[in-house]
């Protein structure tokens, strides 16, 4: 081997001092790279294996809702809350699993299904759609207060209109005609306003229908 010029020999020294005083430091960093580097991918895959397994029971609940079992529907959804509470899949699962409830007559356990979404949710929509659909329950239950305490936070905007339709209804419920009036114009407002209203146009004519209904047309 050749030997090191006189600067090749003193940046070796140099490195060579350096190495000794930091060397374990820098194999403890190439270390928690590493350890991160693996954290990582490993977390991805836990989280792309909790997915999958969620899924799979989200689809036993939308089986065993469309073949009208509302006992499998609660169980499925029952493993889902429980086992993966911070996944979509379990939001739509506890919704899915009230309608089975309905359905099946029982609307004390489908309220139970859509409370769970409401306080759980990571998602302001899914929460929106599950007041929206717990207050239609607690109509249905004649607790008329109730529906309309559910309704009081203001929604995400698409979902205005429909809020202040099903307010409408519970006021109408309760006697309150000129309360319902004022919601359901509030209602047809909220429509008019929205660029990209997925109500549809029937839903418009079923408001003013009501509104006439009440003689404010």
């Amino acid at each position: 081997m050749a030997a090191y010029d006189l600067e090749e020999q003193e940046q070796l020294s140099a490195m060579k001092a350096w190495w000794e005083k930091n060397g374990n430091l820098v194999s403890w960093l190439a270390t928690a790279v590493a350890v991160v580097v693996l954290g990582v991918q490993g977390w991805r895959w836990y989280q792309a294996n909790q997915a999958a397994e969620a899924g799979a029971i989200y689809a036993s609940v939308l089986q065993s809702v469309e073949k009208s079992d509302p006992a499998k529907s609660r169980m499925f959804a029952g493993n889902l809350v429980s086992k993966f509470p911070g996944l979509v899949a379990a939001d739509l699962g506890a919704l899915l699993a009230s309608k089975a409830e309905v359905d099946a007559g029982d609307l004390k356990g489908a309220a139970l299904k859509l409370q769970w979404v409401i306080d759980n949710s990571k998602d302001p929509a899914l929460r929106d759609m599950a007041r929206l659909r717990m207050a239609a329950v607690q109509i249905e239950q004649k607790s008329f207060d109730e529906a309309l305490k559910t309704l009081q936070p203001a929604p995400e905007t698409p979902f205005v209109t429909r809020f202040e339709d099903l307010r409408g209804d519970a006021y109408w419920a309760k006697g309150a005609n000129k309360e319902a009036a004022a919601a359901y114009k509030r209602a047809i407002e909220a429509y008019d306003k929205s660029s990209d209203n997925a109500t549809g146009a029937a839903f418009k004519n079923a408001i003013e229908t009501k509104l006439e209904a009440l003689g404010e047309v």
